[in-house]
């Protein structure tokens, strides 16, 4: 989760002024916590608190506003409907992370996607990339090798991680879409030395740096860990009420 959020701030300023190098300031001037952060304390929120997913994303939502909500999940919000909109837009999987985080089995940790993916993104392969995620995320938390996982991914949901950073950055463009986004993502966290070099791949590559980095962040946290020091300058800009969700879904994480 954690390593979600951090992804999500680090790539803020990157998301419309791509920066296809890894070398940048981690937390450059004006990052902040966009909707990706904002849509990810509320996942966790509805897991820890056995709330209503579709309530709970609201909740926060209308909380902080201006987030950078996408056009159909703005208006899901501010319609209060609660319907889902067959959606296969990134936000299912940028979101997901707690679910990875918050169980001992991978059956468990794909029901909980599916729930709190459903509400909104219910297209297939919105819930696809949910999946994909979570589960890269307990197979990392199992310590299953990055190769073993890649793997398995492709195996289990067909896409293509046979690929490397350096061969997609040249070519990736702007995307908002799982199909596009989750593959490249998780390559990203792959590929990685550490945690941090995880989030300067997703953030090199460019495209939606925010979505990318939150995805491979997530992953990224299950494989290697969260440096303290990233950790704390992340929970820094984020609000109490913000905090208190992250202080509660890691007293509670199983060990």
């Amino acid at each position: 989760m954690l390593g979600a959020i951090i992804g999500d701030i680090a790539g803020s300023i990157y998301e419309f002024n791509n920066h296809r190098s890894k070398e940048f300031e981690f937390f450059g001037p004006g990052a902040d916590f966009t909707d990706d952060t904002v849509c990810t304390i509320a996942v966790a929120d509805a897991l820890l608190n056995n709330r209503d997913p579709a309530r709970t994303l609201t909740d926060w939502c209308v909380r902080y506003p201006g987030r950078g909500y996408g056009g159909m999940f703005a208006r899901w919000i501010e319609t209060r409907d609660r319907r889902p909109y067959n959606s296969f837009g990134n936000g299912a999987a940028m979101r997901v992370s707690p679910a990875g985080l918050l169980v001992r089995t991978l059956d468990e940790a794909l029901d909980m996607a599916r729930r709190v993916t459903e509400v909104t993104h219910n297209h297939p392969e919105a819930l696809k990339g949910a999946a994909a995620t979570v589960h890269a995320i307990f197979l990392a938390r199992q310590s299953v090798a990055p190769e073993q996982i890649r793997r398995e991914i492709h195996s289990v949901y067909g896409y293509d991680l046979n690929r490397s950073v350096d061969t997609i950055r040249p070519y990736y463009v702007f995307n908002e879409t799982c199909q596009k986004t989750v593959p490249e993502a998780s390559i990203c966290a792959l590929e990685a030395r550490d945690f941090e070099d995880a989030i300067r791949n997703a953030i090199s590559i460019g495209g939606d740096s925010d979505t990318v980095a939150a995805i491979a962040g997530g992953v990224a946290e299950a494989l290697f860990g969260v440096p303290q020091s990233l950790a704390e300058q992340a929970i820094a800009k984020l609000p109490r009420d913000m905090r208190d969700i992250v202080e509660l879904l890691y007293r509670r994480r199983p060990l």
